[in-house]
This record gives structure tokens, sequence and C-alpha cells, in this order.
């Protein structure tokens, strides 16, 4: 047998693969981009990147309904905009396996907001797998496509970023080729109306029912017995974190983990002295084992933030401290936007005149930070727009206020809150920073990059044509160096009243590494009056001996040079 050292990540997509998958659709979100990307590498798998987690989780139910096995990935807030076809592709159940991976963010390394998807799947009325090493992830996804079709239901894998991004060793299967079940009409059990989905809304429960009692024997829900004067309930990463904090502890660790095997935690609680349940984020076991009657602590010891580590849980169990010592001393470095990036120079400008800053998810986030601190709101994926709607709608038009978006977000959820400014008579001004790609989460390509997920040649959607079809009379695109031009740009449009989009185009630095030679400085004119560095460009760094240019770290964009008003920076030798 093969065996490979996988991401998690990774081990989702090979189980995707062993397991006969035909259609894989996602947006890609931070923790769980990997997947999809690593999915493309399988010729036998039609992947692709969607609009939206809408858009991906219908494809993926289409797939099923026309008998192949489906998935879609996200991450946690992903799933908020998915949840419509979830709850209902609940109701109609599946003829291929559907399962659906949501990648949740303790402590927040990248999100917004700490989510508990457990949740979702309790509403939707969906069984929730979670596996706790790569090995699992590839298990857990062939067994959860197993499952969706043996139950009739789409199944949830759930992730958290601490899974999505280890690293063990894989065994690896070769795919099973699963044939698609023949397509027949049964419009009772697909078309929602709501006298079929009152009917299939019974269905559901007596499924939940079910599943609920067959749990109590699924080995991926297992009873390990070593002292029985403490008994841990846990699931996920935090299995292990219990493994390694409290090795003598009796532990019942889930694999299902909606609905949960009731029977058999009433057994192991018969069996113990003392229940502690060990989850992140919210009490979704400790409520529920309370519901039935087993006497049970948790986040009265751990809390109900952050992501568990077994420094932690040895303070929350035992009272064990063990402050953190690093081998040597770390210098912060807070995130910034790269060396190059285009969107400096549009906050440069943004800065300048003093706008009110309406802003958006992506790399462009950034600009909230010093030195440009030029974002006053971030919310969720295309809430740029809709927001500085509001506020007109609060205040009247005022001329120091935009909407910030990238050209991705844009795509997600821009489009519709502009119709809406436009169709309800706004005069906001709308920016749309358009570096060519989905950069924040890796550079996935999107459907204003003009490539698809294997990087192939795709229709490209013309930005300006697609807000001029919104309804949109004033579309301008400026590259963001021209200082002058975006300047002029944003103070005629901000006077305007009538919606209006500004799209800075510039493609992001990383896409093409063959930049020009590094900037330098020519100390003799330089006074070190320190304009430049306002730019907040990581390549620059002032010292006793004056402004100096890091050549390492520098792209050569020259956007300090135009910045410099004594012209003492200039292009050096030929790298």
């Amino acid at each position: 047998m093969r065996k490979e050292l996988m991401l998690g990540n990774e081990a989702i997509a090979r189980g995707a693969y062993e397991a006969g998958v035909r259609v894989v659709s996602s947006y890609p979100g931070t923790p769980s981009t990997e997947i999809t990307a690593a999915v493309s590498k399988y010729e036998e798998i039609n992947a692709e990147w969607a609009p939206n987690e809408k858009v991906a989780l219908e494809v993926a139910v289409g797939a099923s309904v026309a008998g192949a096995r489906a998935m879609s990935c996200m991450k946690h807030v992903g799933l908020n905009v998915a949840a419509d076809p979830l709850f209902t592709a609940s109701y109609t159940g599946v003829r291929g396996g559907l399962v659906i991976v949501v990648a949740d963010d303790p402590s927040m390394f990248s999100s917004q907001n700490e989510q508990d998807s457990r949740y979702y799947a309790r509403s939707a009325h969906v069984p929730v797998l979670e596996p706790a090493d790569a090995q699992e992830c590839k298990d857990f996804v062939k067994l959860a496509f197993e499952l969706s079709e043996q139950y009739d239901t789409p199944v949830m894998v759930r992730l958290t970023t601490r899974i999505s991004h280890v690293r063990s060793i894989v065994a690896l299967d070769d795919r099973a080729e699963v044939p698609l079940i023949p397509y027949e009409k049964q419009p009772q059990k697909y078309v929602m109306i709501p006298g079929y989905a009152r009917a299939r809304h019974v269905i559901v429960e007596a499924r939940d029912n079910v599943i609920r009692k067959d749990a109590s024997t699924m080995t991926i829900n297992r009873a390990e017995y070593r002292d029985p004067s403490l008994g841990i309930v846990c699931s996920g990463p935090c299995y292990q974190y219990v493994r390694e904090a409290a090795p003598d502890a009796s532990v019942f660790k889930l694999g299902l983990t909606y609905p949960l095997p009731e029977d058999a935690l009433r057994a192991f609680a018969d069996k113990v002295q003392k229940v502690v349940v060990v989850e992140e984020l919210e009490p979704f076991f400790e409520d529920a084992l309370r519901a039935i009657g087993i006497p049970v602590s948790g986040k009265d010891k751990t809390g109900l933030q952050g992501e568990m580590s077994v420094r932690r849980l040895r303070k929350a169990l035992f009272g064990v401290e063990e402050p953190l010592k690093p081998a040597q001393d770390t210098v912060v470095r807070p995130p910034a936007l790269c060396p190059g990036c285009p969107h400096r120079p549009a906050y440069q400008i943004i800065k300048k005149l003093n706008l009110t800053v309406f802003g958006d998810i992506g790399c462009y986030t950034l600009g909230a930070l010093p030195p440009f601190s030029a974002m006053d709101t971030t919310l969720c994926m295309g809430a740029a727009i809709g927001m500085a709607f509001g506020a007109e709608k609060a205040f009247g038009h005022a001329r120091d206020q935009i909407a910030v978006i990238g050209d991705s977000t844009f795509i997600h959820g821009g489009i519709t809150p502009l119709i809406d400014a436009v169709y309800n008579g706004g005069s906001i001004t709308v920016v749309i920073l358009d570096n060519r790609t989905t950069g924040m989460t890796g550079h996935q390509h999107n459907p204003t990059s003009g490539k698809d997920i294997y990087g192939e040649d795709a229709p490209e959607i013309d930005l300006a044509a697609l807000c001029g079809a919104c309804g949109v009379q004033h579309v301008l695109t400026i590259n963001p160096y021209d200082q002058k031009a975006l300047e002029d740009a944003l103070r005629e449009e901000t006077a305007r009243k009538a919606v209006s989009v500004l799209i800075v185009k510039a493609p992001c630095i990383l896409l093409e590494k063959k930049w020009p030679a590094a900037m330098q400085v020519r100390e003799k004119d330089c006074r070190a009056c320190g304009l430049c560095m306002r730019a907040g460009c990581p390549a620059l760094r002032k010292g006793n001996e004056g402004i100096k240019i890091e050549p390492s770290l520098c792209t050569g964009c020259g956007y300090c040079a135009g910045a410099c008003p004594f012209k003492c920076i200039e292009r050096g030798a030929e790298r």
C-alpha cells in the first residue's frame, strides 16, 4: 500500500478521488482552499471555481440529482452563503452521494468571525463527520459518500484550520469507479413546492431518528476506557489534544458528531465517574448531553473562544500552568500589503482625500491597517456596496464616501447590491480593485481573469460592461500607478449625483515574478524627508543613514520614485 505525507485538505481531495466523485464545485476560502485546488489535479474529476458558495453547492446538488457523486467545499462563512440550497437539499435528499466540506476557523486566523458550523447541520438535519487527522480526512470523506447514499441525505464533513493544514501520513487506495445512478423523474422528491415539502419534512425527521440510533454502532464513534475517574467526550483535533494532555483519561471519540450516538454516550457515562466535554467554540456536545440527561461540564473550564491546545487544556483540566517560552526573541510582523502591490497607490490617494471607506473581504482589507488606516468597515463578502448605499440613505449623499471591493468579491456578492443602488436612485461611488486574481486565498482564477481552475482559457467577464449592464452610467477604468488620474477621478466621481464605478486595474505583483530592476536611493540627494515611507512598502526602511531600499524585497514597481518630491529614487542595475 502506497503512503504519502498529506495536508488534511489534500487528504480530503484524495478521499473524493477514491470515492469515485465526478463533480466538485467550490469557492476559495481559507482554510478550505487547498481541497479543490488538489482535486483539480485528478483528471477523473470535473472541478471548478464557482462565483460563490451558493452557486457551488447548487452545481453539486445538480450533479447529485443527475446520479453522480459530487462535493462542494467552503469555509465557515461560505456556508452562510450556501445555506439556502443546503436546507432544502436536506429535504430533497440525493441520488448520487453529496458531501459538503466546511472548514471552521477557531481563533480567526483568516476570518471575520468564529462560527460553529455544527449548528447549521443540526438546523438543516444533515449528518456531520469530524476527522481528527489527515488519514481520517480521507477515510471520512469516503464514508460520507456511503452514508449519503445509504440514508438519502447530504452529509457535512466539518474541518477546522488545524485539521485542514495538519500534515500526516495517509495510506492511499485505488479509485472506485462508481457508475452514474440512472436518472428518473421524481417531482415529489425534488420539486419542493409546499405540498411536496411537507411530506419530505416528515421523512427528514424520521431519517434523523434512524441515523441517531445507528450512530451508536458505528465504529467511528468509539469509547476508549482507561482511568474511570475522568471521562472526556471530544472529536476532531480536540481528540489529539486530549490524548496528549490527559493520557490516562477515558475518552469517547466522536466521528459522527450529528446526530449524536446517544445510547453509546449513555453507556460511556455510566462507566466513568465524571464526564467532561472538550470542544472548540460553542457547547454543542455539552448542551446535547445535558439534554439527554448526562451530567457534564466543559465550557466552564475551557471557555467559548479560540482554538484549543494541549497547553490550554492542561490548564483547564488540571490547573497546570505552562507559560510559553519561545526559543528566541520573535519579531512581531503585522500583515501588510506586498511590495509593489497595486492596492498601495490606490490607498495612498484614498487616504490623501480622507475618504470614508466601506470595505470588503480580500487582500485590500489590509488597507484598514497603518500606514493607511483607510477602511472604516468590513462585514462580509459583497457588503461594501450595500452598506455604502445604506449609509447614503441614512444621511444623504456625501462626497467623502466610497465602497471598496475586489474583482473576485464583486463577482461573488457585489453585483446585486450594485443593482440595488442603481435601481433605487443611489449616488454612491464604487471602487473595484481589480488585481486580476483571487489574491488572499492564493491566486485562484475567477470569472474576470480569463482562466479556469485548470489554467485554461475561459470567457473573461468584462467588469466595465457588466457594471454598465447593471445600469451604471459612469464607469471608468484606471491604472492605480497613474496617481493624478486616480485622484482626479475620485474627486469627480464622489461629487457626482449618480452611481459611478471606478475599476482600478493592475495585476497582483505576485502573478508575474519577472520584475524590473529594483529601485535604489541616490544617497547624496536624499533628504530623508520620509514622504516615500508613507506608502508603507516593506522594501523601504529609514535608518540613521537615511532611506534605504532592500533590493531582495523590491519589485521595481517605481511607486516610491513617483512619491519622492526630490526625484532621488531611481532604478538600479538589472537583476
